[in-house]
């Protein structure tokens, strides 16, 4: 009987133990596209750049691969395309800027309200034009000049969320510490004369969300709860040797934006989005010489707590 007890303890404990885990694989996947960035609209742009524009746009998706609630590793997908609406007669894009890659997400624990996880991404990034980078002046080219380059990042990310409140809100707060690098692969060689090759990032996201629809006549035993609001901050600051600049050189190496981002409740799944930031390093593709501080107002979207929760869940 005792050797009975045993085994049906051990078994039980083992399943338990299956179930904890297929469980924190299928959340971590919703974290992983929850962190991912926001996709927007923006009327002007970046209001403060040298050049001025009828609407900027990023669309950027995360197309999960292998996402099974039988691995806590994971693979995605992930383009990423913005483009600049030129203000003048044509409204030309000239230089739009194409990133593709993958990410691979590896779990480190298995509760996903206090998460853990590392990833690591390779992206290709280019402009589509095919004409020299340097003009016979000597100066970029910036108007048909080729751009091209590749790059890898290592992201360690973690977080939690907070308790519910009375009045069924709730927070999470997120982090991202990475590494990014560029000169294991192929590249332009015009950027030898001052890019970021090697840079380190740091984001912060704080996060409200809310159950709404609290006086819907077809409610009964579901809540509805949404993202409310998103703060993020990203921060990169380029590390390796730059001519004519030392490692201070705040104004050339730091890339700094904090925006915030409101969803009033009869929208769904998009942000009213304000943002302030500074390009040390303007990272849209062949504009790597121009440094400004920039406003950016519009919508922006992108995979958003927004689902029905039982209330006795």
């Amino acid at each position: 009987m005792l050797l009975i007890s045993c085994t049906f303890t051990f078994l039980f404990a083992q399943d338990s133990l299956q179930i904890k885990r297929e469980y924190a694989n299928k959340q971590y996947i919703g974290l992983y596209k929850e962190n991912a960035d926001l996709a927007y609209t923006s009327p002007y742009g970046e209001i403060g750049a040298a050049s001025k524009y009828v609407i900027n746009g990023r669309l950027t998706t995360t197309y999960m691969l292998l996402g099974s609630y039988k691995s806590p590793i994971a693979f995605a997908i992930i383009p990423d395309f913005t483009v600049r609406v030129r203000k003048e007669f044509s409204a030309g894009v000239r230089t739009p800027s194409y990133r593709l890659g993958g990410a691979l997400y590896a779990r480190f624990n298995a509760n996903p309200e206090n998460y853990k996880y590392g990833e690591l991404a390779f992206t290709h990034h280019s402009n589509g034009q095919d004409q020299d980078a340097i003009n016979a002046d000597g100066t970029i080219n910036t108007l048909t000049g080729n751009f091209n380059a590749n790059y890898l990042t290592t992201s360690y990310r973690f977080g939690h969320l907070t308790p519910t409140n009375s009045d069924e809100s709730f927070y999470s707060f997120n982090h991202r510490i990475g590494l990014q690098w560029y000169k294991f692969f192929r590249y332009e060689p015009a950027l030898d004369r001052g890019f970021g090759f090697t840079r380190i990032l740091y984001n912060f996201s704080w996060r409200r969300y809310d159950e709404i629809e609290k006086k819907a006549k077809n409610k009964s035993t579901a809540k509805t709860e949404k993202e409310t609001w998103r703060l993020n901050t990203e921060l990169s600051y380029a590390v390796n040797r730059i001519p004519d600049k030392n490692f201070g050189s705040i104004q050339k190496r730091l890339n700094a934006e904090i925006n915030f981002n409101y969803s009033f409740p009869f929208m769904n799944n998009v942000f009213l989005m304000a943002a302030a930031g500074y390009y040390g390093e303007d990272n849209y593709n062949i504009y790597f010489q121009d440094h400004y501080g920039y406003l950016r107002f519009g919508l922006s979207s992108g995979f958003l707590r927004n689902r029905s929760r039982h209330y006795d869940n």
